[in-house]
């Protein structure tokens, strides 16, 4: 698929982790990342992503919010620390996003695949400029 900007990163390899506990949603963004060039790790539960999000090799990671009662804000502050950028995806919009993620990249549910490549490519390249 052609996204039009000039601008783009190379995603060829780039691997994103991907947190969501639907099943069927978290098929259709591996899809659409796989389509874009991504590699992508996926987790359904919070232990599993904190766990992936210590040890793996990560070049960004789309995180649901609310996964099955519990919050993804315990993954969101291991990538934090390990300087890996991230997206939170949520319905909720930016008012459900705890205080300390204010500001932060947000998909809002449901979302496209050109909106999907949109943040990423945004968050990548921002991502990038900082180091």
């Amino acid at each position: 698929m052609e996204s039009g900007l000039d601008d783009s990163p190379d995603v060829q390899g780039q691997c994103i982790l991907v947190v969501e506990d639907e099943m069927l949603l978290a098929m259709m963004i591996e899809g659409m990342l796989t389509d874009l060039g991504y590699r992508v790790i996926m987790a359904a539960r919070v232990a599993k992503a904190t766990d992936l999000a210590a040890t793996e090799a990560i070049d960004c990671a789309i995180l649901d919010v609310n996964l099955d009662g519990e919050t993804s804000y315990s993954v969101a502050s291991e990538l934090r620390r390990r300087d890996v950028p991230f997206v939170f995806a949520t319905g909720y919009g930016a008012g459900g996003l705890h205080a300390d993620y204010h500001g932060s990249p947000m998909l809002s549910k449901p979302f496209s695949q050109s909106n999907l490549e949109q943040v990423l490519n945004e968050t990548l390249s921002s991502h990038a400029l900082k180091m």
